[in-house]
């Protein structure tokens, strides 16, 4: 039995795996491409060049891979990839990205993506990540694996949101959002740690404890961002367990420009 519904339009081009489901009236474009077992809802618009992985659930009513909302775009063959077992609920719309921001939109692996959620152009998002409903990024976010976005946060284009970070409902963000920071605000401030969140996710004590000690020296200090980086960077010595914790705050900071700053 034929798992595409006879009302959906699959281009002859487009290739799906023989397991992949498609609900009905959707419509399915020449250079998508979608991987076994994933199960696409009713009345969707999947088009672009779109590559979809494995065991994906996309629900009813979403757009996929359409030309991105920038005026420079010339119809150049740029990409959407989605990677697998990701959910992405209704009325949600992912564009293809631009050639001026590396003809790429990406999502990882495992996210939790609901309804109304706009990812434009150039967006790269990592893996294990939720975003509330109604969360938007503008064109070039970059958002790190285990996020979480809460309701109807608004990220300012070229933004960056650093892995295990925490946004309240309602949040605006002009500036970058450090790994495990918790925000809230228009515009956004920082307002804690995302420490229960760490430890959901396993996180010993003594790397409880490196957070801690980074959280007061980014924030509590009064060290310009140069000098907490430069203080954060020794405390892989104090705390071995949390090594890497420490080399990707101090990364992350390092990438930060002058002119975007971080999330204070």
């Amino acid at each position: 039995m034929s798992l595409i519904h006879s009302t959906a339009l699959v281009n002859p081009k487009a290739e799906l795996d023989s397991s992949v489901s498609v609900g009905p009236y959707t419509v399915i474009g020449p250079h998508v491409r979608i991987g076994a077992g994933t199960r696409v809802g009713a009345h969707c618009v999947i088009e672009g060049h779109t590559t979809i992985g494995r065991d994906n659930q996309i629900f009813q009513f979403n757009s996929l891979g359409a030309v991105p909302q920038d005026k420079k775009y010339a119809d150049e063959p740029c990409q959407l990839v989605i990677g697998d077992r990701n959910t992405v609920r209704e009325f949600c719309t992912f564009n293809i990205g631009t050639p001026q921001g590396g003809g790429l939109t990406r999502v990882g692996d495992d996210n939790w993506i609901m309804a109304y959620v706009h990812l434009a152009h150039d967006c790269l998002v990592g893996n294990q990540t939720i975003f509330a409903n109604n969360s938007q990024l503008a064109g070039h976010v970059e958002v790190g694996d285990w996020a979480i976005l809460g309701g109807f946060t608004v990220v300012h284009q070229f933004v960056r949101i650093g892995p295990h970070a925490m946004t309240a409902m309602c949040s605006l963000l002009f500036a970058d959002l450090p790994p495990y920071v918790m925000c809230q605000g228009q515009p956004a401030v920082a307002r804690s740690m995302n420490y229960e969140g760490l430890r959901r996710r396993g996180f010993s004590a003594q790397r409880l404890s490196a957070v801690k000690a980074i959280h007061k020296l980014l924030y509590r200090s009064g060290h310009t961002l140069a000098q907490s980086c430069a203080a954060i960077a020794e405390l892989g010595q104090q705390y071995p367990e949390a090594v890497a914790d420490v080399a990707q705050m101090v990364a992350f900071l390092q990438a930060t420009s002058e002119q975007r700053g971080i999330v204070r």
